[in-house]
């Protein structure tokens, strides 16, 4: 070998040393240090979830302080109070945000689907996602491997182990929206947080024909439009083959519950239903 390349070689790597020294006393010299990145840091969660869109609370605290405007930036962890301290500092105004709660848009427990094989490989939902339509009959439904709750920095989802499918608890989901970005088929949603931590939605996202959804599972939603025509406040949409009930808009009468022929739409955290005398059942009230 030439003497020639193994000096090249040499003078090249420090050269580029000595340039990379340069530069990085050049960049600490000619840097401009907002405090302010400081201040804000210290009021955030420390979460580090992502949920803001950002890899941690430091880059989000100087998305914020470089920021024209706030109202594209929220931190789902710390809420309306947080966002309002930090815009307090920077003599900006915060946008106000709607609490949020994840919700599982699946029912397909094992008792309301088939168990049709047994998935032997890595224990992960995007993985599984790829290779096959899943263990249970119906192949829209949740893979159950787990991968919201592994996302969960809060502690907020576990998995039931007798159904097959993530429990959330309500009180410590904090709406950062990780579980919802790892699960490969979309089941879980981000919906809006309401009074006493009522919810009420489609638990289905199967968008076959009724008889094709039914099929595959119990509680599957048929698009029968009954919860359509009952709805007086124009909350529930039918789209695709599925029914689909907007939080903004329901005013939680249930009546959609009522005539839901295959009970795909759930209801948490309502008081129990009044019983009907033998007048309302005969229609004379």
């Amino acid at each position: 070998m030439s003497p020639v390349i193994p000096l090249t070689v040499i003078s090249l790597s420090l050269l580029a040393l000595i340039s990379a020294v340069v530069l990085y006393f050049v960049a600490g010299k000619f840097h401009v240090y907002d405090p302010r990145i400081d201040e804000i840091q210290s009021i955030l969660p420390a979460a580090n979830c992502g949920g803001c869109g950002f890899a941690g609370c430091r880059n989000f605290a100087e998305a914020l302080v470089s920021a024209d405007s706030l109202d594209t930036l929220a931190c789902p962890v710390g809420g309306s109070e947080i966002m309002k301290m930090a815009a307090g500092i920077l003599g900006k105004t915060a946008p106000v945000l709607e609490p949020r709660i994840a919700v599982l848009l699946c029912n397909g427990t094992s008792e309301n689907t088939t168990l049709t094989s047994r998935y032997d490989g890595v224990r992960d939902c995007r993985i599984a996602n790829l290779l096959y339509s899943g263990e249970k009959s119906c192949s829209h439904g949740c893979l159950g491997n787990g991968d919201c709750v592994r996302a969960c920095a809060f502690g907020a989802i576990t998995l039931n182990e007798a159904t097959g499918l993530p429990v959330i608890d309500d009180s410590k989901c904090t709406a950062c929206g990780m579980c919802a970005g790892v699960c490969p088929r979309g089941l879980i949603e981000m919906r809006k947080r309401s009074r006493q931590d009522r919810k009420l939605y489609v638990a289905c996202s199967n968008c076959d024909k009724g008889g094709i959804s039914r099929k595959v599972c119990k509680v599957s939603c048929i698009a029968c439009t009954k919860c359509l025509q009952v709805c007086g406040a124009g909350a529930v949409s039918i789209e695709n083959n599925l029914a689909y009930i907007d939080a903004s808009k329901c005013t939680f009468c249930r009546q959609c519950v009522a005539v839901c022929p295959t009970g795909c739409i759930v209801e948490f955290n309502f008081p129990p239903r009044k019983a009907k005398t033998e007048l309302e059942y005969a229609g004379m009230i």
